[in-house]
């Protein structure tokens, strides 16, 4: 079967676009990229909150599909919407990479040696709170582009340190860059983090019948609730949350946080685990967990706001 694959040109969407084409010609697939440059590409100089969220990821691409140039879409599944436009489906969740947030540093080896007052960098509202929570001492300051930009205003001097997500850097031979990662039990990853999310126009059984081999069933529970969390806090409208599944068995627990990126309310956590067996149980438990999470909100003071979308 011939397909297109639409992708952003960023040089992780085309690793990522490249390792699904190498799977699907595996199968014996003739496989082409049709690369885009996004609004959410383009757009530098604001935050995507204010014009149009993670949405300005993807909207191209869908284009592309309604109008026949394309046959899937290759995403960072952090990049998605947790509410997808009518007509288009979530195919294929492939299986994991390191979920986990990396200090990157010229000069320093962890967090923990950064002096009082160093400048760190990060767009991401959730990675703001949890470095407030951990380091309150510190200057956290906007850090916005792709990841090889970000790596560049790093080495330019502009900042001691960055915060990145551990999975793009090694999916593009970067590891080495990485000081130290976060564990999750000190900064917990967003929704969906280090996962590859494929997207379809629903209409194409054809196509969602070819990708199911891809597929990776524990990463797809594991996500599903995560980004069940995620929706029921406000849908597609991000804000200072993280969310994270893990699975043992048929045991799935998730822990999410809600945090203050000022740092005038304490960390609100939630937490709780049951036995799943399929992708509705793992959204049934995403959901009481973001009620948990409301309701230990509104006994901080707290309120569900629209934030910064989860960046790289």
């Amino acid at each position: 079967m011939k397909l297109t694959i639409a992708t952003r040109e960023s040089r992780l969407a085309l690793w990522q676009a490249e390792h699904v084409k190498a799977l699907l010609t595996a199968q014996g697939h003739e496989v082409t990229l049709l690369g885009m440059t996004t609004q959410g590409d383009q757009i530098l100089d604001r935050s995507l909150s204010k014009v149009g969220g993670k949405g300005l990821f993807v909207k191209e691409l869908e284009v592309a599909m309604e109008q026949g140039r394309a046959d899937l879409a290759v995403h960072s599944l952090k990049d998605v919407p947790m509410a997808l436009p009518d007509g288009f489906s979530l195919a294929c969740v492939m299986e994991r990479e390191d979920p986990r947030d990396a200090l990157v540093s010229n000069h320093y080896a962890n967090l923990a040696e950064l002096p009082q007052g160093a400048v760190v960098g990060t767009s991401s509202l959730r990675r703001v709170a949890l470095l407030r929570a951990l380091r309150p001492d510190l200057r956290i300051e906007p850090l916005r582009g792709n990841l090889d930009t970000r790596l560049r205003k790093l080495d330019e001097g502009h900042y001691d340190a960055i915060v990145l997500a551990a999975a793009g850097l090694k999916r593009l031979g970067l590891g080495m860059r990485i000081r130290a990662v976060f564990e999750p039990h000190e900064m917990l990853p967003a929704a969906g983090q280090g996962a590859l999310g494929i997207e379809i126009l629903s209409e194409r059984a054809d196509v969602m019948q070819l990708l199911a081999p891809l597929a990776h069933s524990d990463t797809w529970l594991r996500v599903a609730a995560e980004r069940a969390v995620s929706r029921a806090m406000g849908g597609s409208c991000s804000m200072p949350l993280a969310a994270y599944a893990t699975l043992q068995g048929e045991q799935l627990k998730i822990e999410a946080i809600w945090g203050d990126p000022e740092g005038r309310i304490a960390l609100v956590h939630a937490q709780a685990s049951a036995v799943v067996r399929g992708v509705d149980a793992a959204m049934i438990l995403g959901e009481h967990i973001a009620a948990s999470l409301k309701a230990a909100m509104a006994r901080a003071g707290a309120a569900p706001a629209p934030a910064e979308p989860e960046p790289l």
